[in-house]
Order: C-alpha cells, then structure tokens, then sequence
C-alpha cells in the first residue's frame, strides 16, 4: 500500500515541491474514502478542507433553480477538489458528489493556511497553484452554462 506521502509526493498538484513543504503538508491530512453517490459537500456549505483525488471520480454539480443540480464537470485521478477554503466567506461555491468509489488525500484547510502564514514562500507558492486551479474550475462553468443554456448564433 502506498504511504500518504508517496501519494502527496506523486501528486500532479504537488509535483516539484520541496520535500520539506510536502512533509509540512503530510501534518494535515487523512486518507478517506468515499463510496460511489456519496456527497462530500453540498453548494453553499462551509469549506473547510480541500482532498487530492488520486482514484476515481468526483462530480461537481451546482443548484440551479428549476433544473435541480447541474453537473458542471467530472474530476478524476490526479485533480485537486475544493478551493473555497482560501476566501471569504469560506462557503463552497459549488457541490460534490463521488461519482464512482473515490479515494482522496483530505487537508484541514485551516491547518495549512497557518503553514501558508508561517512561510510566505511556501503560501505564495500553494496559492498560486490553486489559482491556476481556479481559473480552470471557472472557465469549464462558463463553457457547461454555455451549453446548457444555448450560445446565440
């Protein structure tokens, strides 16, 4: 089986980070789990933590009135879930669900912002890896809304 930090190491999110900052990292985490429909945070909620995915899939949906939630895109191996957990006011903007059995590194979000705080380096760093994780995440909602609710020709 493979260690927690050999995941953390083999992480595509985590790829060339210094050995001490992914052992800084391995502090805040726990392996979990989750069976295939289960939720793992619902729209709106609070963001307390983030999970690199590194089997399965995990289904991001939004509530949309009328329509219910609508599946906006589908994470797999390799993806990082949830960024919420770094601005106010810390509310999930967006829900999942695993689509299939899922395991996951977990992170307590506040235990890793104090490890950003204490390193400015190593916050710069985390930051802007998940902002290129944002910029993604936001640009797929753009594309899926376009889809769903028709470009004009």
């Amino acid at each position: 089986m493979t260690s927690t930090r050999e995941l953390l190491a083999e992480h595509p999110f985590l790829a060339g980070l210094p050995a001490g900052w992914t052992d800084r990292l391995a502090g805040t985490v726990r392996r979990i789990g989750y069976p295939a429909s289960d939720r793992i945070f619902h729209e709106g909620g609070p963001a307390e933590h983030f999970w690199l995915i590194h089997t399965g899939r995990v289904a991001l949906d939004i509530h949309v009135p009328g329509r219910g939630d609508v599946l906006i895109e589908t994470l797999g191996p390799g993806a990082v879930l949830g960024w919420s957990w770094l601005f106010p006011p810390y509310r999930w903007h967006f829900g999942a669900v695993a689509a299939e059995q899922t395991g996951t590194v977990q992170f307590d979000a506040a235990a890793v912002m104090r490890l950003c705080q204490d390193d400015p380096q190593f916050g710069f760093e985390l930051l802007h890896r998940f902002i290129g994780v944002v910029v993604d995440r936001l640009q797929t909602t753009r594309i899926r809304l376009l889809d769903l609710y028709g470009y004009p020709p």
